[in-house]
C-alpha cells in the first residue's frame, strides 16, 4: 500500500495518549491499514489516522474504537472519510516510507 492518496480516512480522537495508543494498536492488528500519524491537539485530546480501502478502515476504526473504550473513557470520536478530497489531502500527514 505504497500511495494512499483517494483511499479511505479514519480517525480516532482520545482524551488521552494510553488510549490513542490502545486504539492505534487495534487499528493496524484488525485490518490492512496504514498508520499516518497522530496529532496532539491539545487539552490531552490525541487523534490517530489511518488510511486504507474503505472496507479495511471501517473495520479498523471499529476495532480502535472498541478497544479505545475498553480502557476507560477515552473514546471521544471516531469516524471516516470514504474519499478524501484533494484539497483536505494538503493538510494531511504523509504516511511514513515503508
Amino acid at each position: 500500500m505504497a500511495d494512499v492518496t483517494g483511499i479511505a480516512l479514519g480517525m480516532i480522537e482520545t482524551r488521552g495518549l494510553v488510549p490513542a495508543i490502545e486504539a492505534a494498536d487495534a487499528m493496524t492488528k484488525a485490518a490492512e491499514v496504514r498508520l499516518i500519524g497522530r496529532q496532539f491537539v491539545g487539552g490531552g485530546y490525541v487523534t490517530v489516522l489511518v488510511r486504507g480501502e474503505t472496507g479495511a478502515v471501517n473495520a479498523a476504526v471499529r476495532a480502535g474504537a472498541d478497544a479505545c473504550e475498553r480502557v476507560g473513557d477515552g473514546l471521544v470520536a471516531a469516524h471516516i472519510i470514504a474519499r478524501v478530497h484533494s484539497e483536505v489531502e494538503n493538510i494531511l500527514p504523509k504516511a511514513p516510507s515503508a
